[in-house]
Order: structure tokens, then sequence, then C-alpha cells
């Protein structure tokens, strides 16, 4: 995971995924706000830190994980409220945030380890409060990358939504993105998988920011999608992204008077 990190910081800046990323998950940030200004936001499982200014504008945000790479980097970047932590075990208190995102990270985890980040996800948030999630999509997708980010599953559309709802989500949103590169991705790790995927030493090319023509030509491309992204949902792609809502909280009804007051 360190090797990852490592990967990810040098590249997270100008590679084309991370900017395409970053211009997916905006304006689901922004429907999940609904308009409110100065949000509580947590990110679980915050890496490098680098999402922590786009979760947290405008608002506060606060972010953990278990590498302490990964955190060496957020501090380094001058984000202070982290801490290390497991996604399983959350360090906040019940209901103090009011959007909890996870990118790229539940995937890696143990079916035991998911439903119980899941339910600490619901925990934190307040009621009304939105869960940001994106996880690597299509089993047919897996190769170099699946071996870099430790990736134990990659998601359809019917087991991300299962898994959100039964934690106690309502789903706002759902859908793929990468879509307008699903079918050069597909090519390339069909031929990874064909040739034997790299071992985790050797993995770190996946995140390799391409010639400047290239780099800037694929982000151009996810730039448009994400346009479309606002209107309409995709229908395959590398990722799935999932704005999730837990429930507000319900009022009882009005007390009557007893008879004779």
């Amino acid at each position: 995971m360190d090797a990852l990190l490592e990967a990810t910081a040098r590249a997270e800046a100008r590679h084309f995924w991370f900017v395409g990323f970053r211009d997916f998950v905006g304006p689901l940030i922004e429907e999940a706000r609904a308009g409110r200004a100065g949000l509580r936001v947590l990110d679980c499982g915050c890496g490098t830190g680098a999402n922590l200014s786009l979760l947290g504008q405008p608002g506060l945000a606060f972010g953990f994980d278990l590498s302490l790479r990964g955190l060496s980097f957020a501090r380094a970047s001058g984000h202070t409220r982290v801490v290390r932590a497991t996604v399983e075990a959350i360090p906040f208190p019940d209901a103090s945030f009011d959007l909890a995102a996870s990118f790229d990270v539940i995937y890696a985890l143990s079916e035991q380890a998911e439903v119980a980040a899941l339910a600490e996800m619901h925990r934190v948030l307040r009621p009304g409060g939105a869960l940001l999630v994106n996880v690597a999509a299509m089993p047919i997708l897996r190769g170099g990358h699946s071996v870099l980010s430790a990736e134990l599953r990659r998601y359809t559309p019917r087991r991300l939504r299962s898994v959100v709802e039964a934690a106690g989500f309502e789903i706002e949103r759902l859908t793929y993105t990468n879509a307008s590169l699903f079918p050069l991705m597909l090519a390339i790790r069909l031929a990874q998988r064909l040739a034997g995927l790299a071992t985790p030493e050797h993995a770190h090319a996946e995140i390799t920011t391409p010639p400047g023509p290239v780099n800037a030509a694929l982000a151009r491309i996810l730039k448009l999608e994400a346009r479309a992204l606002r209107r309409v949902n995709m229908p395959f792609g590398s990722s799935l992204l999932c704005l999730g809502r837990k429930k507000p909280a319900v009022s009882g009804p009005p007390a009557r008077a007893e008879a004779g007051r």
C-alpha cells in the first residue's frame, strides 16, 4: 500500500485519471452538500490527503488512514486534521459529520471488514448526512492496477447498491465513470492478464503519468464525460461512484392533550 501511495503522490496532480476523478466527484460533492456551507466532512482512508481540500470547500475536512506514509504526505501538504486509524473503527463520535467519503478503499477489504466499514460511516454521520463512495468496477477490468491497489473485488452496481443499502443508506446516485476510456482500458487489461500480471514491486507503472500530449488528451476526454455525467448515468466504466444518504431523524407524532385539561 505504501508503494501505491508513493506512486499516487507523484502523479495525482497531473495524471489524467486523477484529474478526471476530481471532475466526476466535484458535482456529487455539491449535490451532497445541498447548498449548505460550513459542513464537517470526513475522508475515510484519506491516503495522501489530496482530496481533503476538494471535500472541505467550503467546510471543515478531517481524514484518517492506516498508512503512516500516506499521513506523512497529507501533513506535508498542510493537512493537520488527520489521524491514523482503520475504517473498521473510526475514531470519531456518533453523528459528528455531514459528509463521509471513501474513495477506492472498500474494494481492498474483506467482506466482513467491508460491512463494518460502511456501518462505521453510517454511525459517524448525522441524520440526513451523505455518503460518497468510489470503487473499482467490472471484474473484466482486473489488471495491473488491481495488484498495486491490493484489490480484492471489482464491483457491479447490484453489489455496491446491496452493501450500501444494507448499511442503512438510501441511494441517490449510482453511476459508472471512465466510460469514455473503457475500450482502451479493456484492451490493456486483457493484454496484461494474458501476459501475466506484474508483481506489486513492478506494478507502480500503472500510475505513471503518460507523455504530456497523451495525458492532456485523455484528461480532456474525461472532462467531456464529466459534463455528460451531470445529466445522465454511464452504462459501464472502470469505476462506480455512489452517493447515499443517511435517513433523517424521524419526529414522533405530537402529544395529544389528555381529557379534562
